[in-house]
């Protein structure tokens, strides 16, 4: 009994034993699951291998001729790892000098071959299994390298790791790199931004490993999930044209030691974008740091006195002929003044309201729009609704639409919305372009909808999306208004741009090559300011050619603190080099010699009063085949016609007397003065019309000078 007993006294601390330790294990098991399973979950999921994203590569953006304004190269980050499974020391040993050799000549120069076979040796004793060779490395660097001595046996027999990084890259730089925008971990802007999921791709998986120090490294050089390319973007910029509005608008910002300044050129029949510039100036230099363009609003000031006229003359209160009272250029409307920037109005009473238009007057416009359209009708409506409802009409209390992120909403008053502050300056204020915000993109719109004879196209930046499969889809024109105004308004509209050129504000910039139309303005931009020297916007919007407009421009300059501030001198110079380069640029632009029609000679005429040699007009008489007598047999000779003959008459040539020269050519002039000993100063081309010294006059040396025409 006393044996069975001990034998089952024994057996029950065993089991108590037993029971004691499952009791634990599960409260630690019970512990791990549920106290601490989270933790333990996200470890588990971060440890040792794991499915990792490989980015795709990314989609081209192209211009409208196929050149390439954004693309993604390959370059390649090279590791060795130098614990790789078949890497044995006999291999390390035998491989590391070359190794070394290679690396120090053709990757990193700064490495003797005896400095770079201690830091392989050096980092191989230290077990580093992602030691970086190069950070980006091109496809044919990266080929080169993975034929080097030990390299050459891949990752698991010699420890090489290329990992593909794709890089975007802009082949034309700074040309218009903020419409093209980009994408990053932060940030999404321009077209990169806006079109992301079409040109992004779709992204691959591959299995990585964890190693010491949290590393990441792939477990094969195959993925996955192989990711997907981008599709293609084809946009409306035309390579040429961005260049030309680019160039132009960084000039003037230099010369006239501008803030900022934006240019936009769009096609006048489709809306298609073809240039966007937004240069600001930086500690660096100039570059494009905001998309103004799109993004900013602004007081558009005279540009807008457009939107008043047609409003006035849509609702027929007025024609290009009717007078208006200036009062000299200056006027009060209620505690406020307002005067004329131009000196054009100071003497006088009343202008037409087309001279008013072309050479900007405030007080013409001003007065015109608070005649009209202040106070109530006999029917007790207010009337400056009627004129909010004309601006509306115009479609300029919307946004563009554009296909890209960041427009505002235009902000126009309205009269019932306590919250605008709408006082009895407010209507004269905002016909002439204050009170009012829009985008330099937004009043573009507008004037290209005049340019196109009301059809106000939808501005867009992209004509096609290029698919991976092939396939491509096209994105045509987008028509907002059919009319934006009636025909008659839209041609007189028409006839006021084209006279702010001839005769206007902007007449300096007038050319006889072609015809263009447009508007000036300049914009106090800190008139609210007291105390303050005040700072300028200037600017110009425009169509060309006018008489078939095919592109529609806006320049807009600010700040321009030297060489003048307004619009004719500062904007209008870049609008009119543009529309130079372009004009000799586009061969559509150009009308074929043939195709001209023939001019009409006001008269026929023979030569008269020309001076020559001789012996010179002889030849040339003769050649033309020319009915001639001669009576002339000394060395001049002057060209008279009489009937249908020309006469050749003496022109006597004294010795040391100054004859007249007047009717010749500058070579046969000087001949005949420099052979008396003169000296001769010439200005002009053509011929001989005026001379310092009167014919009869004895030569003693003199200086005599001569003008040619």
């Amino acid at each position: 009994m006393n044996i069975k007993n001990e034998v089952l006294g024994r057996m029950y601390i065993v089991l108590i034993v037993f029971v004691l330790a499952a009791i634990f294990i599960f409260s630690k098991v019970l512990g791990v699951v549920v106290l601490e399973g989270d933790r333990w979950r996200k470890l588990g999921k971060s440890s040792y291998v794991s499915h990792k994203d490989v980015a795709a590569e990314r989609g081209n953006v192209y211009a409208e001729d196929r050149s390439l304004l954004a693309t993604s190269l390959p370059f390649f980050e090279i590791r060795f790892d130098t614990k790789a499974d078949g890497l044995t020391d006999e291999l390390f040993n035998e491989h590391v000098d070359s190794l070394a050799y290679c690396l120090s000549t053709f990757v990193n120069t700064d490495y003797t071959v005896g400095g770079m076979k201690h830091y392989l040796e050096e980092s191989r004793a230290a077990g580093k299994r992602y030691l970086l060779i190069s950070k980006r490395a091109t496809y044919g660097e990266m080929v080169k390298m993975s034929n080097f001595p030990l390299f050459r046996r891949g990752k698991y027999g010699g420890g090489f790791i290329a990992l593909k990084t794709p890089k975007r890259e802009r082949p034309f730089g700074m040309l218009a790199y903020r419409t093209i925008g980009y994408v990053n971990s932060r940030t999404k802007l321009g077209l990169e931004g806006k079109y992301d999921k079409v040109l992004h791709g779709k992204t691959g998986k591959r299995l990585m490993q964890k190693i010491n120090g949290g590393i990441w490294i792939p477990v094969n050089d195959l993925t996955e999930v192989e990711p997907i390319s981008g599709n293609d973007i084809v946009t409306t910029i035309d390579v040429d044209i961005q260049d030309i509005t680019q160039k132009a608008l960084i000039r003037s910002l230099e010369h006239h030691n501008a803030k900022k300044g934006v240019a936009i050129v769009m096609d006048v029949k489709t809306g298609a974008i073809r240039a966007m510039s937004n240069i600001s100036k930086t500690d660096k230099g100039w570059w494009e740091m905001y998309n103004d363009a799109i993004g900013t609003a602004i007081e558009p000031g005279s540009t807008f006195k457009l939107a008043t006229v047609m409003a006035l003359l849509e609702d027929g209160y007025v024609d290009l002929q009717d007078t208006v009272s200036v009062e000299h250029g200056r006027t009060t409307f209620y505690d406020k003044v307002m005067v004329d920037a131009t000196s054009k109005t100071a003497t006088l009473d009343s202008i037409t309201l087309r001279r008013a238009f072309e050479v900007s007057s405030n007080v013409g416009i001003a007065k015109l729009a608070y005649d009209h359209y202040h106070g109530q009708d006999r029917k007790g409506r207010i009337k400056v609704k009627r004129f909010l409802k004309r601006l509306k009409q115009f479609n300029l209390h919307l946004p563009t639409g554009i296909d890209l992120d960041g427009e505002p909403h235009p902000y126009i008053k309205d009269p019932n919305d306590a919250s605008d502050n709408w006082s009895g300056t407010t209507l004269p204020w905002m016909s002439t372009g204050y009170e009012l915000l829009q985008t330099p993109l937004q009043l573009l719109s507008f004037y290209n909808a005049v340019a196109n004879d009301g059809r106000m196209m939808k501005p867009y930046l992209v004509s096609e999306i290029d698919m991976i499969d092939g396939e491509k889809k096209i994105i045509k024109p987008t028509v907002v208004r059919k009319h934006i105004a009636s025909k008659a308004t839209i041609r007189k509209a028409k006839l006021l741009l084209e006279g702010v050129v001839k005769n206007g504000t902007a007449h300096d910039l007038y050319t006889k090559k072609y015809d263009f139309a447009g508007k000036t303005g300049t914009t106090q931009i800190n008139y609210k300011k007291k105390n303050k020297k005040t700072e300028y916007r200037a600017s110009f919007v425009g169509y060309f050619p006018a008489e078939n407009p095919k592109y529609s421009c806006i320049i807009v300059i600010t700040d321009p603190k030297q060489n003048g501030f307004y619009g004719g001198t500062v904007a209008g110079p870049v609008f009119r080099e543009i529309a130079d380069k372009v004009h000799s640029l586009k061969l559509d632009l150009q009308v074929a010699i043939n195709e001209k029609p023939k001019p009409r000679l006001k008269s026929f005429y023979l030569p008269n009063q020309s001076v020559g040699k001789t012996e010179d007009v002889k030849k040339i008489l003769a050649y033309l085949e020319l009915p001639v007598k001669q009576k002339s047999f000394g060395k001049m000779t002057v060209i008279r016609p009489k009937a249908d003959t020309v006469w050749m008459l003496r022109r006597k040539i004294k010795k040391n007397i100054i004859p007249s020269i007047k009717g010749m050519g500058l070579r046969d002039a000087l001949d005949v003065l420099e052979n008396m000993g003169l000296t001769v100063e010439h200005k002009g081309m053509g011929k001989v019309v005026a001379q310092s010294i009167k014919e009869g006059t004895k030569a003693k040396g003199q200086t005599i000078k001569i003008v040619l025409k």
